[in-house]
């Protein structure tokens, strides 16, 4: 359930832009140009997910979804799966952007909603907390005057003692405006671990093994999976650049990779190709 997350945050992220507010056939001149995006903004969020119960999972749960984003003073404000991002660097008004600063999520992976009897008798892991640096550099205008094309990485260490280990998640997506209340983004999206990450999570251990009668398995670090999502917002007055309620839609799919697709929790008591769907609304301000 975590990869899913992590693809609906990163696919929202990509709508935190103030090119929302522009109109398709050009913007107004800059003196002109008053919408809820110029200062601070903030936009607030919650909707639900249908997603596999753990990753490598082929059972199907429904769980909420907070969103929060915007621009506080210097610092950005991104959703990120279970999680958030601050960016310290602030965008320039025309041109290249650059992003630094610090992720921090939930990683509740296998810590509940188990749906599979035999992997949840294997026991329930522990809830570990994320925190690491992440970077990235978005370029607008790629195809219309509007859209952007943006890469970034984070990169994370569990600081609960949890699985104790490194996870990283490179990404890129696409925004483009579709009209002045709807806008649209696609992302590609993947996560690499260290070796003690892939151990607690897909690993079986005698113990595990003995309770749940899975085999014995030790799994590796690398990368565990790779997907796509996306997502569609709309403004319920047909025009962002007020700001107020809008809806969102997001679907997606991941493919599990390596030792987290060879793994008995997903290859005899799940399946290596995972969906999701998740719809919500949010309120900018």
């Amino acid at each position: 359930m975590r990869t899913t997350f992590v693809a609906a945050g990163g696919a929202l992220a990509v709508l935190a832009c103030p090119a929302l507010a522009q109109e398709s056939e050009g913007p107004p001149p800059p003196s002109e140009q008053t919408t809820v995006y110029d200062g601070d903004w903030v936009t607030i969020g919650a909707g639900a997910i249908y997603s596999p119960s753990y990753d490598g999972s082929d059972d199907y749960v429904i769980s909420p979804v907070p969103m929060v984003m915007g621009q506080i003073g210097p610092v950005g404000v991104s959703p990120r799966g279970a999680g958030v991002a601050l960016d310290f660097i602030p965008d320039p008004d025309d041109g290249i952007a650059f992003d630094l600063g610090v992720a921090v999520g939930l990683n509740a992976n296998r810590a509940n909603k188990i749906e599979d009897p035999v992997v949840e008798a294997a026991g329930e892991l522990d809830r570990a907390v994320e925190i690491g640096p992440s970077a990235g550099v978005s370029i607008p205008g790629v195809l219309n005057p509007y859209d952007r094309l943006s890469f970034n990485l984070d990169a994370k260490w569990d600081v609960a003692g949890a699985h104790e280990g490194m996870v990283m998640n490179p990404g890129i997506s696409y925004f483009t405006p579709l009209s002045r209340g709807l806008a649209g983004a696609i992302a590609l999206n993947a996560e690499y671990v260290d070796d003690s990450y892939a151990d607690y999570y897909y690993s079986v251990s005698p113990a595990q093994s003995a309770a749940s009668g899975l085999p014995l398995y030790q799994a590796e670090g690398g990368f565990t999976k790779a997907g796509a999502t996306a997502l569609l917002a709309v403004d319920l007055d047909g025009n962002l650049a007020n700001g107020g309620i809008s809806l969102f839609g997001a679907g997606g799919y991941s493919r599990m990779l390596g030792d987290a697709k060879r793994t008995p929790y997903t290859s005899l008591r799940g399946d290596a190709d995972q969906f999701f769907a998740a719809l919500g609304v949010g309120y900018t301000f």
